[in-house]
């Protein structure tokens, strides 16, 4: 009886102590949204999206004539490896821009963010977003308004060059800005 009754303890001891304890997780409480949040989540709301059609027209030789005369101010800007701080070299060339979206108060942009081939797909997507929003973040810190700049991160997937050597990667890690909308354009 001694036997079969430590037995069962021991058989009971065995499979409670192989169950992982539950854990409860509460569902998180949705804050209050106040007025602010509301308005500033209004400004930050984008007017326009981007759709396939526009990413073709703008690629398009539709576009061609008028990308041509602009690209003197809208020139790509460039990263170093691993990097997505603005360098000194970038910073007369994202006045600029500034300075032409804030003489034409129609003006919208589309910054995106391209990486070298070296790294995942998924890691160079991240640092692409990141350059486009470090490159976003100082035109609104030049007063450029937020709802007229469109961020999209390529990642590797659109090189300018494809050689597998340092200066050609380094023409790779840019931030492209194509004009989406212009004043009588």
């Amino acid at each position: 009886m001694r036997r079969s009754l430590l037995l069962v303890i021991l058989i009971c001891g065995i499979v409670l102590a192989g169950c992982p304890p539950r854990k409860v997780v509460q569902p998180e409480q949705p804050q209050p949204v106040t007025p602010e949040a509301q308005r500033e989540a209004k400004e930050m709301a984008p007017e326009e999206r981007i759709t396939e059609q526009k990413l073709a027209k703008i690629e398009s030789k539709e576009e061609l004539p008028r990308y041509q005369e602009e690209q003197d101010v809208f020139k790509d800007i460039h990263f170093d490896f691993d990097k997505y701080d603005i360098k000194q070299d970038a910073r007369p060339v994202l006045e600029g821009i500034a300075s032409r979206m804030l003489k034409n108060s129609d003006a919208k942009i589309l910054i995106e963010g391209h990486c070298d081939e070296r790294g995942t797909n998924e890691y160079n997507l991240a640092l692409g977003d990141r350059r486009t929003k470090s490159t976003r973040d100082y035109l609104i810190a030049l007063g450029v308004p937020t709802g007229r700049i469109e961020t999209i991160s390529y990642g590797e997937e659109k090189p300018l060059c494809t050689e597998a050597k340092e200066e050609c990667w380094a023409q790779n890690r840019r931030a492209h800005f194509v004009v989406l909308r212009e004043r009588g354009k």
